[in-house]
């Protein structure tokens, strides 16, 4: 079978969405699919480029037009998956359902392709707040359900039947075990606790939750030092203003530890460093009960325990899970501390416990759902 993965935007080596992409990318051809990949690229000289692979099947050129038409004109998308005969289109939504990306399913499947779309996070109206974005979302809120009836399935991580109308297949994020190396030593945590979270931060990881418990915890002059090294940037004003005031006004500076963007080799030496990952800690701010996150499966994968606050029916019944609430409430750091002094797996079983959710399993699901399994 072949296939066209397609994404409306280009790669960022250091971002957890690029990786994931290729990782299901690659998982797609691990389940035997001739797979490419479809994206837009920017040269160094500001061209815009749509690319499958490494082939040029566009050049819209420079400036505003170029930008402009790279949202509107999908006829060489559409002529590629015509002349190479492809029989399944996996379409990453931006929340861009339109006239223009309508007409491009419609005639994607006039090509004889059956076309399904994955939408990452769901609901996500509830992450638009800017002025700007909320007319995005307007025009998406006005073609999403039709966009929905003319697709062969939705690809969810969410536990929805059904998604704007349309039919949905329920998979999980998975994980890349060739990509992800597992932790090899474990801590002496007698005298000190290394918490982790890695993300782009936004205000629906709730990292702020956990900086306000520690400032709860420090009030009390412990002995027992809990340390928060946050690894990614800041994603907007709205975040530093939730965690950085925090630090100064209760002097966390020795025990929140902002590291910004860290990848391969840095990455994974702070990951030896660390005890104990956090994973997303205020979902409910965003409407979501329900997700199942590609962070808890990459903390699985390095052999972490962990914690977050949604509903991960991969997780929540894990031994090396600690649940906090989900509200506003400080994360109670004396509890979080107990939780990991009774711990007794090893990274090596925490890892293996994940085995069954790899990008391979799940994107056979995605197969065998439209009838090529």
């Amino acid at each position: 079978m072949k296939a066209l993965f397609l994404i409306f935007h280009g790669f960022d080596k250091a971002n957890g969405i690029s990786k994931k992409i290729h990782y299901q990318v690659k998982a797609l051809r691990e389940c035997g699919v001739d797979a490419r990949l479809c994206y837009y690229d920017i040269t160094p000289h500001g061209e815009h480029r749509l690319m499958v692979d490494d082939e040029v099947i566009a050049d819209f050129g420079t400036g505003t037009t170029a930008k402009m038409w790279k949202r509107i004109y999908y006829a060489p998308i559409i002529e590629y998956a015509r002349h190479e005969k492809i029989e399944l289109v996996y379409i990453r939504s931006h929340h861009n359902a339109n006239p223009f990306t309508l007409k491009m399913v419609k005639r994607l499947k006039k090509t004889g392709a059956k076309v399904v779309m994955e939408i990452p996070t769901y609901p996500y109206d509830q992450e638009y707040i800017t002025r700007s974005m909320k007319f995005s979302l307007f025009i998406d809120r006005c073609f999403r359900h039709r966009l929905a009836k003319r697709l062969d399935g939705i690809v969810t991580f969410s536990n929805a039947e059904t998604i704007f109308g349309g039919r949905t297949i329920r998979i999980s994020n998975g994980i890349d075990f060739d990509a992800i190396p597992m932790k090899h030593s474990q801590n002496a945590t007698t005298d000190e606790l290394h918490l982790i979270g890695v993300a782009e931060v936004h205000y629906w990881h709730g990292f702020d939750r956990l900086v306000n418990g520690l400032a709860e915890y420090y009030r009390t002059n412990p002995d027992y030092k809990v340390y928060f090294h946050i690894v990614g940037p800041m994603a907007g004003e709205r975040e530093r203003e939730a965690i950085l005031p925090v630090i100064r006004d209760n002097h966390l500076e020795p025990y929140v530890i902002l590291h910004g963007p860290l990848h391969s080799e840095e990455l994974d030496a702070q990951f030896e460093k660390a005890d104990f990952a956090i994973g997303s800690l205020g979902r409910h701010r965003s409407g979501i009960t329900h997700i199942k996150t590609l962070k808890n499966r990459e903390y699985a994968a390095r052999g972490f325990a962990f914690t977050y606050s949604e509903t991960d029916e991969d997780f929540d019944a894990m031994a090396y899970v600690w649940k906090a609430p989900a509200d506003e409430s400080p994360i109670d750091i004396p509890k979080l501390i107990e939780f990991q002094r009774s711990l007794s797996m090893t990274p090596a079983e925490i890892r293996e416990s994940a085995r069954p959710l790899s990008w391979k399993a799940q994107m056979q699901k995605v197969i065998n759902e439209i009838g090529f399994g």
